[in-house]
């Protein structure tokens, strides 16, 4: 066995995108990870599926595990001779008690590593237009704990505060806001000093309210501001509605759910997010590769007799190459064979493993797929369709039709998922869903028949073309077709309802 190593990791604030390199380097290697409450869930999606997950999340008065036993699960994990990730948000120095949890491992003489992380004491404010310096109003910015032990009193020092010029930044401070700002109004402040609390920052359901020293506690009571949230203090605040530039993002304050398949990547998702959305990951279909497929290691064996080779999507082109991979052939076996892609992002997969396509159709549908290729096959030419076991029948039908030999070879089943059914359901007939994204007919189905309960009459879907939109029609689902069978082409025509 060998010895362990414990990487004492920041997650930032929240936003995949504020992880550091470093971060998502151990996070991807990790063996076991203990992460925080406030990591969010695309951070831990990273973590290896392999990997053991320990949730050590503490909520105020309500800790699953003792810091005490926090630490000796980091020792006895490395001890195992595992690569431990101690998965914190923000920065792990920060008010983070990372130093506590290295004590123990320094003890024991088991190797270890800080990787800082993104504060919530810049970034928070940044995301809500406003710069902790400036150099009009603040040359200085100072962070403070608003976090006290149970029974205890904050232990701030409110007179040396108020006699700063900077500005002042709370963490987790929002449970005692009026304790915080009763103390700088004795300790002789400014009570019309701004103030503002940023609530969820970096998410897309962020919230900020500004107001002063003597108004920000019945604002924020008002619009019941929970935690997380930072707390601001300084003339900086009040280029908070000037420089908001977060809420100002076209998506904003849209709730979408994303249907893809988590194999499909999570490009969809990423695109969203940039443009303000709060994206909801709901993969209610699963790709299963067919292992042990000796339909395709016979063709594999006898790939020179086809002229043609037709892919469907890129989840098969992808398991079409590892597979050729494992069987340890020279990718020259397909030299003279032409190649034909559905669509862009096939084709970009293909372009990926060093292939071109021959063909990609103008519309990128199995229709018009089978049509270009019928237009292009000679005489005693032959097709191999490699694809989805559940394919679409328009292909082999047109091919037939037009008297051309193939063989359509299943790569991959398309399994049905329900997890998490039940809280998307809940979200929909609750009015909380803008949109559902379906980019193929297979997810229209998974996602319809995962909640039966659904009252589908209060979404709208954007299907990524015309053979998705008949599935999404046969169910009542209202429903607009992106132009493009793209990822792109989806995201604008979103941009267009929301814009209507």
């Amino acid at each position: 066995m060998g010895q362990g190593f414990v990487a004492l990791v920041g997650a930032g604030p929240g936003e995949l995108g504020l992880l550091t390199l470093k971060a998502k380097e151990c996070i991807e290697k990790a063996d076991v990870v203990v992460y925080d409450r406030l990591v969010s869930s695309e951070i831990l999606d990273l973590i290896p599926s392999g990997a053991k997950k320990i949730d050590a999340g503490k909520d105020a008065g309500n800790h699953k595990i003792t810091q005490e036993n926090i630490n000796q699960i980091l020792l006895t994990e490395a001890q195992k001779g595992n690569f431990v990730v101690r998965l914190k948000g923000g920065d792990p120095f920060l008010f983070g008690r990372g130093a506590e949890e290295l004590e123990l491992l320094a003890e024991s003489n088991i190797p270890f590593e800080v990787v800082p992380g993104v504060t919530s004491a810049l970034s928070v404010p940044a995301y809500a237009g406003i710069p902790v310096t400036h150099r009009d109003f603040s040359s200085s910015v100072h962070i403070i704990t608003g976090h006290r032990k149970k029974d205890e009193k904050l232990k701030i020092n409110y007179k040396a505060l108020s006699q700063l010029e900077g500005t002042l930044v709370f963490l987790m401070g929002v449970a005692n806001l009026k304790e915080i700002m009763d103390g700088l109004i004795e300790a002789n402040m400014d009570s019309l000093t701004p103030v503002a609390v940023i609530e969820n920052g970096t998410y897309p359901n962020q919230r900020t309210v500004v107001g002063t020293i003597e108004n920000i506690y019945e604002k924020a009571t008002r619009c019941n501001i929970k935690p997380p949230a930072v707390i601001v203090v300084g003339k900086v605040c009040n280029l908070s509605v000037k420089h908001d530039w977060f809420r100002k993002r076209p998506l904003f304050g849209k709730k979408i759910i994303v249907t893809r398949p988590k194999i499909s990547g999570n490009t969809l998702c990423t695109k969203l997010r940039n443009l303000g959305a709060e994206v909801y990951e709901y993969p209610c279909i699963e790709i299963e590769e067919i292992f042990d497929n000796e339909l395709l290691k016979n063709e594999i064996d006898h790939i020179s007799d086809y002229s043609w080779l037709v892919f469907t999507s890129k989840n098969g082109v992808k398991i079409f190459f590892d597979f050729i991979k494992r069987e340890a052939k020279d990718f020259r076996i397909l030299s003279g064979i032409k190649i034909a892609a559905i669509g862009s992002q096939t084709a970009q997969a293909l372009k990926d493993n060093g292939i071109i396509s021959d063909f990609v159709p103008d519309i990128f549908d199995g229709e018009h797929l089978a049509k270009g290729i019928a237009e292009r096959v000679g005489n005693g030419d032959k097709v191999l369709l490699l694809r989805a076991m559940k394919g679409t029948v328009e292909i082999p039908k047109i091919l037939e039709g037009r008297g051309i030999f193939y063989k359509d070879i299943p790569l991959y089943d398309t399994l049905l998922k329900n997890e998490n059914a039940k809280y998307f359901e809940n979200l929909i007939n609750h009015n909380e869903i803008d949109f559902v994204t379906f980019t193929s007919s297979s997810t229209v189905e998974g996602f319809v028949k995962s909640m039966p309960k659904a009252d589908l009459s209060k979404i709208t879907g954007i299907c990524i073309g015309n053979k998705t939109a008949q599935t999404a029609k046969h169910y009542g689902i209202k429903h607009v077709i992106s132009q493009q069978a793209t990822i792109d082409s989806m995201i604008a025509k979103i941009l267009e309802v929301c814009n209507e």
